[in-house]
């Protein structure tokens, strides 16, 4: 993943003003905490004027991709709401989610706007990050949860 393409990509998500929460390891290390990670999680609102923002964001960086005219408001309030994006280039795989099953939908999520390198980003709070991974299956999300809890101090 090239770093510098997800700080364009955080511009053109701010410059569309679409409806984004940063999740995920990208989310930690907005707040100081750095993981490796081979994508971008965004949480996006699921009605259609956000989504052809979002397309226009995308469009902005790979103009060519015919295949982002794919990314649907309809597939992401449906059954399936996550959608995974892969830049032409291989530069960014972006996880886009409107909901994960009955735990977390976009509204729940609270969220912050932080400067990261310069760049305004909708980061969710670290709270809600330690939330979204305290009790999932994977080891790796329960030790960022771990991570998360110590680093802020943070409450069950």
């Amino acid at each position: 993943m090239d770093f510098e393409k997800v700080l364009v990509l955080f511009r053109a998500l701010g410059d569309q003003s679409v409806d984004y929460i940063l999740v995920g390891a990208i989310g930690m290390t907005v707040h100081g905490i750095v993981r490796a990670t081979q994508d971008v999680d965004l949480f996006v609102r699921p009605q259609e004027n956000n989504i052809a923002r979002l397309r226009a964001a995308l469009r902005s960086l790979f103009p060519e991709d015919a295949s982002i005219g794919d990314i649907t408001a309809a597939d992401l309030a449906g059954e399936y709401p996550a959608i995974r994006y892969n830049s032409p280039d291989g530069s960014l795989q972006i996880d886009l989610l409107a909901r994960l099953g009955q735990a977390f939908a976009y509204e729940d999520l609270r969220f912050e706007e932080k400067l990261y390198e310069g760049v305004p980003v909708r980061v969710a709070t670290a709270q809600t990050l330690y939330e979204m991974k305290k009790n999932t299956v994977r080891l790796r999300d329960r030790a960022d949860a771990e991570t998360l809890k110590e680093e802020f101090g943070l409450e069950e």
